[in-house]
């Protein structure tokens, strides 16, 4: 599944966006449920890299002192 890579800036809540999604025909809802996953995982994935490089360093300046 590709996903358009555009960024829009519009100031709205959570709630909001829920109610935005129930509009939503089903196919619709089911496509963004995969991207929303996709997202999670790829933000999972990269807070666990910063967190082992942010480790490291101080894992390395305990050593030194």
């Amino acid at each position: 599944m590709e996903v358009a890579n555009n960024k829009i800036n519009i100031p709205i809540d959570f709630n909001q966006v829920v109610e935005i999604i129930k509009q939503l025909p089903y196919n619709e809802i089911l496509k963004l449920s995969e991207v929303l996953r996709m997202e999670a995982e790829h933000k999972k994935k990269n807070d666990e890299i910063l967190t082992y490089f942010a480790s490291e360093k101080v894992l390395a300046k305990d050593s030194v002192t």
